[in-house]
């Protein structure tokens, strides 16, 4: 049976691992991991993807080791841990890290403590277990990577679900359900995209690397050509990663000289090259390649008034313009 807005299943703690009464440990229920929209965390009869013991053992890690928090900074957020008790948590380490104030068992209590959340990730009890769950912070990275792909799985198990329960909703608008479908995917994509550092060894390698091509070769372009000799000694070609901007004034001839480059990228060296744009249609924009390939003025093309040597140059340009890699 597919979840429905109309019906929703509440599962109480399933976890066999539960401590015994005292033990103050937090409770795993679905009311405490519910999801923002509502949504149960059991689908379809089975838990959701998580991994408790891991985060378990990097919270540990992260009370007994202040130098492990910038090894997980980069890959973990509250909402990436399963249980919102360990969000609390990591929250708290979070602010005091922030503020320069050492990071312990100690401080974290008070930190929740001061916040009113003591309570809600068990009292401090829970957090002296967590510091007892680890011996070091030698693997914290690897474990928080796996972590994050739990909470990765959990996201598209979301959107899915959603996207399954309003398509046998005959009142939702089919394109606005494709919206919201690929929002969510392109969501979590952002969301868990990282950023990794990267020590001077790489950069060093990654430099000469680049001097060693720049030598071997003799027009000095390590990067896709423009097709102006004058900009490629600039700029060496365009490079990746890079963002250049052409400006002028309104009337100057942009969309030309950025279509001029962007066929010598695609047909000329046969790069793959797309191009958006927000002023003319596909049809404009297939006019304008024609015209700047077969060297025919636009308007002759939408006449259709041409000659027969006119006809073989388009003919030339619509065959290499079929076997380039270029998307508009």
């Amino acid at each position: 049976m597919y979840p429905s807005k109309q019906h929703e299943v509440t599962i109480m703690n399933t976890d066999p691992n539960t401590h015994a009464e005292g033990s103050r440990k937090p409770n795993k229920s679905a009311k405490s991991i519910q999801s923002n929209d509502g949504m149960s965390n059991f689908v379809f009869g089975k838990l959701q993807p998580q991994a408790l013991p891991l985060e378990e053992a990097v919270l540990g890690a992260m009370l007994l080791d202040r130098d492990a928090l910038p090894m997980v900074m980069d890959i973990l957020q509250a909402d990436t841990f399963y249980l919102e008790a360990h969000q609390h948590i990591f929250r708290a380490i979070i602010r005091l890290f922030e503020r320069s104030n050492p990071v312990d068992i100690l401080t974290v209590t008070e930190e929740l403590r001061k916040n009113g959340e003591l309570d809600k990730v068990g009292g401090a009890y829970y957090l002296v277990e967590l510091s007892n769950r680890v011996a070091s912070a030698a693997n914290i990275e690897y474990h928080a990577r796996i972590i994050a792909q739990k909470r990765i799985q959990r996201e598209l198990i979301r959107v899915s679900t959603l996207t399954i329960r309003d398509a046998y909703d005959e009142t939702v608008d089919v394109f606005n359900l494709l919206d919201a479908a690929e929002k969510g995917l392109f969501d979590i994509t952002q969301n868990n995209l990282s950023r990794t550092f990267a020590s001077m060894g790489d950069l060093s390698s990654k430099v000469l690397k680049h001097l060693e091509e720049m030598a071997a070769k003799n027009d000095g372009l390590t990067g896709v050509p423009s097709g102006f000799t004058a900009l490629d000694k600039l700029t060496s070609g365009w490079q990746p990663s890079d963002l250049a901007i052409i400006a002028a004034r309104p009337g100057m001839g942009k969309t030309s000289w950025f279509i001029s480059a962007l066929l010598h990228a695609g047909v000329a060296k046969g790069s793959v090259a797309a191009l958006f744009s927000l002023e003319m249609s596909k049809e404009e924009m297939g006019f304008r390649f024609f015209s700047g390939l077969s060297r025919i003025d636009s308007r002759r093309l939408k006449t259709g008034a041409l000659a027969k040597e006119e006809f073989r140059k388009l003919m030339t340009a619509a065959d290499q313009l079929g076997q380039a890699k270029i998307h508009i």
